[in-house]
């Protein structure tokens, strides 16, 4: 079979693959990038979303042994490094087909595609040595920027390449209060699982455990990552708003929504956390999160005037 037949063969069983993890882990995911990815895209966003939920979930599987977990890291950075550097990478799994054939062809040292790899890369490093570990405030927070940096520029990567989007000190607050906000929601899960979301400053000071969340001084934070979320969520819309692609707004809009109906659920319980919100996800919160998409839509139409200042600024 020609050489040309048979990379075609591999990329349409990797987005095959790709697109299969996707659906399977995340309906909202798999669903956004069908309808709101730039359409010469999408296979490499389903393959961009698969690869690292896959790597996740590997990491996370509790009868790992740390140094199994280790090394495996190392090999999917092995992984990167050779895919980048030009060199044929020998993928062993079907998943890791999935990030060759991702960064086939990538060379752009500032691409947005490798951007979100880096720092995906990254969080995935530091969620494995942070197993078992009490963290600071200060780790805590480069874990959210991290995250942030790789969620904004992956989306700006694959809906509306091609258009302007601002680059300022906004352009990752509102990937960094999803974020806040998904490590509250999880506090129960992820202790189970050995990963801490509370600062060990906080522990210290109080002698209090992470389980503690009944604690004053625990809701007490829980209520400061709450407004410093809202915070972030209100200037991520305000960016949002000077984003030129329609879709990308949208997602970003979708994005926010669905994130702040969680920070509703923690403030009706007086910030007191609890270990399930799957109550956010019912038919009363779709529907809030549908018209506060629209309502952030009907914001945008009537500021049309901010993407055209700076066109104006740039000519």
């Amino acid at each position: 079979m020609p050489e040309n037949k048979m990379l075609d063969n591999r990329l349409i069983d990797s987005q095959h693959v790709a697109a299969g993890i996707t659906r399977q882990a995340s309906q909202q995911t798999y669903y956004t990038i069908k309808y709101l990815v730039d359409r010469k895209r999408t296979a490499d966003a389903y393959r961009a979303y698969a690869y690292f939920r896959w790597v996740d979930d590997t990491l996370d599987q509790e009868n790992a042994a740390y140094f199994n977990r280790l090394a495996f890291l190392e090999r999917q950075k092995s992984l990167v490094d050779c895919s980048l550097w030009g060199v044929r990478p020998c993928a062993q799994t079907a998943e890791e087909q999935i990030l060759v054939d991702l960064l086939r062809g990538e060379h752009d040292d500032n691409s947005g595609l490798l951007a979100y790899v880096r720092n995906m890369m990254a969080v995935m490093t530091f969620d494995t040595y942070r197993r078992g570990q009490f963290i600071t405030q200060a780790e805590l927070s480069e874990y959210e920027r991290l995250l942030a940096t790789a969620v904004t520029e992956a989306m700006h990567y694959f809906i509306g390449h091609n258009q302007y989007s601002p680059r300022n000190g906004t352009r990752y607050l509102a990937p960094m209060a999803a974020h806040i906000t998904h490590m509250l929601r999880d506090t129960f899960e992820d202790i189970e699982a050995g990963y801490y979301n509370v600062p060990r400053e906080l522990l210290a000071a109080h002698n209090i455990s992470p389980s503690d969340v009944k604690h004053d001084a625990y809701r007490h934070w829980v209520k400061e990552r709450v407004d410093l979320a809202r915070h972030y969520f209100e200037l991520g819309r305000e960016y949002l708003l000077q984003v030129e692609n329609g879709r990308c707004r949208l997602a970003g809009y979708a994005y926010i929504a669905r994130f702040e109906g969680v920070l509703d659920t923690i403030e009706q319980d007086n910030y007191l956390l609890k270990p399930d919100y799957t109550g956010s996800k019912k038919l009363a919160a779709a529907a809030q999160t549908g018209w506060s998409t629209l309502s952030s839509l009907y914001q945008r139409q009537r500021h049309p005037r901010l993407v055209q200042s700076w066109r104006l600024n740039q000519s």
